[in-house]
């Protein structure tokens, strides 16, 4: 037996555009043992017998009373829907608390600036447990450097350095 996988042909897949269609629309599925002539189940063993009754297509479902499956759509309490659970490679959750920022500036800094604001970032998350971007650290030291210019004024440290004190 290979390990190759079984895939459908291409005539199974595609169909042409370009004439009319020579075959009716389906209205009914083939059981199986009638498709074990197609070329992706070739592989498919010919002794094996199935039991099962043909589908039927039917327009906006089944509603006879024997369909098994009728009696549960739309009947009895609604059944929440799970979430799939998505790993997180020993990391914990990500943050949703995040704020969606709309406006963007560029600002050319110099490769020693660059390297403290690395060096902070790791120092950041080794030593106090925050883990946080460039980006976030720059907009935190924005904002206390505008909250003290707005708090101090002529005495803010945003000043002063503006000056060259």
């Amino acid at each position: 037996m290979t390990r190759r996988p079984v895939l459908p042909g291409a005539s199974e897949l595609f169909r042409r555009t370009d004439s009319a269609p020579s075959t009716p629309e389906v209205t009914e599925l083939p059981s199986l043992s009638a498709t074990t002539g197609s070329p992706a189940l070739r592989g498919a063993r010919q002794s094996e017998e199935v039991t099962t009754t043909p589908l039927t297509l039917v327009p906006g479902g089944a509603t006879s009373l024997d369909d098994d499956l009728a009696g549960f759509r739309g009947a009895g309490p609604q059944v929440p829907t799970l979430q799939p659970h998505v790993p997180t490679r020993g990391r914990p959750a990500r943050r949703t608390d995040r704020a969606k920022h709309d406006e963007k500036i560029t600002v050319y800094i110099s490769a020693d600036q660059l390297l403290a604001l690395e060096s902070a970032r790791l120092t950041l998350r080794g030593q106090h447990g925050v883990a946080a971007d460039r980006g976030r650290i720059v907009r935190e030291a924005i904002s206390v450097l505008l909250a003290d210019l707005g708090e101090r004024g002529d005495e803010s440290i945003l000043v002063r350095r503006l000056h060259g004190k």
